[in-house]
Formats: C-alpha cells, structure tokens, sequence
C-alpha cells in the first residue's frame, strides 16, 4: 500500500499530514501513520482545530476543567489547541531527531485575527512558542504585507516558522527575503542557526479552483484547454525561484553559518475539481527537499494509486510559464486573482477561528458548575 509513499519520501519529498485531532492522538492513529505511511510531520489550521473541536472527542475533561476555572474563552481555546500540538509533537519527536531536526514537526498558527497587525503577530508567535514548548513546533505566520516583517523577527529571535498562505510567485520572493533577513538579524544576535528551521507554504488546488472557473465563464476552445494547468505551473514557479535564492551570494554567507534552507511546502494539495486526478497535486509536484502536506484522503489515494515517477517539477519551467501567459492573453488577471485568494485565505481561516471561539464558548457554557 505504501509503495508510492515511500517512492515520494525517496524523491526528497517529505510527507507531512494535514490534520490533527485529539482522537487521532490518542487513539495511535498518529503514531500509525507515521509508522506505516512515511509521515514526517502535521499541519493544522483554524479549520482544521474548529472541526475536530466541533465534533468533541475527546475534548470533554479538559473543557470541563477550564469551565471549573471560569477562563475566558479564547485561553481555552489556546489551551486545547496548544494541548494537541504538544502531544503531536511529542509523537513525532523521534523523527525529529532521526532527521536532524528538519522534520518530525508540528505546525500550529497565530490567531489570523491578528493577520495584518506585525507587531501582535510577532508577539503571539513568541507566546505560542512559549506555550507549546517543544522544539519541533513551528509557528505558522501568514504571508500577508503585515506578517513579512513579522517573520523576519520571529526568525531573527531563533523561532521556527511555517509562513502559510501563499498564493503568488513575487509574495514567495518577498518571504524568502524576510527568511533570509531574520537569519541574518538571528546571526548577528549570535544564535546557532543549524537549529533554526522554516517551510514555506504555497497553496496549490486553490489557484486552479480559482482561474478555472473564471475559464468556465470565458467557454472558448483555449479557455477550456488552459483547465488544470495554472496551479502546477505556479508551483513549479516557485521552485525555480526558490533553486536561484538558495544559490545565490547572500545564501552562501548564511549556508557558511550551518544555515538551513527555507523548505517549499506544498499545501492545499486535496484535488477540488472531480475531473482532474486525485493525486495530480502530488505525483506532478516531485522535487528534492520539498514538503507536500495532504489531507487524509490525499494521502490514502497516493498509497493506492500514486504515479510517482522520479522528480515532476526540473525541466518544466518554460512550459508553466507558457501556461500562465495562456491565461494572461485570455484577459484572466494574474495579479488579480492571487490577491483574492489571499483576501478569501486569511477570511476563511478567520471564520473558522470565530466558530471555533463559539463552539468552545458553547461547551463551556454546558459544562459551568452550577453556582452553592
């Protein structure tokens, strides 16, 4: 079952899981997956908390502790969620070890309420850090304007970071400067940067979802033919810049101070569109020293019928380039659309985080002790 799993892990593609729950901990799911899967570490969201929050296993004792405690509710959401990347973390600590501290981690993110505030971002990533208290945490930071420099301190203090939610090729850039100038700041403070880690997030299915139907409104012959090709190519993109950055000179000084490189991370890997294969963002997405977090049902349908045939991204360049000037001449607004898709991220995960601060409200209200 676990063939092409294991060809992936083999192409330098590390497999990350995209989903935590308490039940998964405790139940030995986790360590499962990580047993059976090649799964090297976990992701989580504000989605990801509110849904497995919302559905309760699990939750009842400490949420009845912290409604005997009277804490307000967004503590006990921190307190829950902190919970579980500590325990998830503590699951995946020999991994981290095995691998020198590049895997074997657990990624949790800041309020996304706080998305375009840098200086509350950088001062919830210390705190998460701080809470979680494991060295194979990373803190996830949005890629927004606010959270650039946001991540350059964070980095710069010797915090592991996941920066989420990237959608376009000259944000990627922006974040890989930011990257590169916290180690800078971190190594001018005297920090070990061998031990200072980050991936960078970009965000696959949702480029497609987003272009293909603005194709389906445009219904010509070549709008049809551009279906399914602008999230590889974006993709592909990034990888190409990201091979120039961590070549180049400024790189090289870092590389000299055991500096580890910025990981791309490819999330959002779950295929929308039903008549696209289901692994397409995983079998077309093989390059070294890369991540690709999937959710469960990614991960099962690459164990069973993966193509993993050696690495799918080198070579492609001038084709994804040729297959985003295609959507250009078809008036569709690169630009435009990476824009809406960060505005609707950072949206969606702060709907999520509001529900879940409901839900959590809710439990608490049921499970106060009743007053004398």
């Amino acid at each position: 079952m676990t063939d092409a799993l294991k060809r992936l892990s083999d192409e330098g593609v590390a497999i990350w899981l995209d989903d935590l729950s308490r039940k998964r901990i405790t139940s030995g799911n986790l360590a499962e997956l990580i047993d059976q899967s090649h799964v090297v570490g976990v992701t989580t969201n504000p989605s990801i908390f509110q849904k497995a929050i919302s559905q309760g296993d699990g939750y009842e004792q400490q949420l009845t502790d912290l409604a005997a405690r009277k804490v307000t509710v967004e503590e006990a959401v921190r307190m829950i969620t902190t919970a579980d990347v500590r325990d998830a973390a503590d699951i995946l600590r020999p991994v981290f070890d095995a691998t020198d501290g590049q895997d074997g981690r657990v990624s949790i993110e800041v309020d996304p309420r706080l998305a375009h505030n840098t200086l509350a971002t950088t001062a919830e990533a210390k705190q998460l850090a701080w809470l979680v208290d494991r060295p194979n945490t990373l803190i996830k930071i949005p890629a927004t304007k606010a959270g650039l420099p946001a991540i350059t301190e964070t980095i710069g203090r010797g915090i592991s970071v996941n920066v989420t939610l990237i959608f376009s090729l000259e944000r990627y850039r922006a974040v890989m400067d930011a990257y590169l100038a916290g180690l800078e700041k971190a190594k001018a403070a005297g920090l070990d940067l061998s031990k200072i880690h980050s991936v960078a997030s970009f965000f696959v299915s949702r480029v497609d979802t987003e272009i293909d139907k603005r194709l389906d409104a445009i219904g010509s012959d070549e709008a049809k033919a551009a279906k399914g090709k602008s999230a590889l190519a974006n993709a592909r993109l990034a990888y190409e810049a990201y091979e120039e950055v961590f070549s180049s000179d400024r790189w090289a000084a870092l590389d000299n101070a055991q500096a580890n490189k910025q990981r791309p991370l490819w999330a959002s890997t779950g295929v929308k569109d039903p008549s696209l294969k289901d692994t397409l963002y995983v079998d077309d997405l093989v390059a070294p020293n890369t991540v690709n977090t999937m959710p469960e049902a990614t991960l099962e349908a690459v164990a069973d019928h993966g193509e993993i045939t050696g690495n799918t991204v080198a070579g492609g360049y001038d084709q994804a380039r040729a297959d985003l000037d295609a959507i250009k001449k078809l008036g569709i607004s690169y630009d435009e659309v990476v824009q809406v898709l960060e505005d609707e991220g950072v949206e969606k995960f702060e709907a999520s985080w509001n529900d879940l601060l409901k839900s959590t409200e809710a439990e608490l209200s049921r499970l106060a002790p009743s007053e004398g």
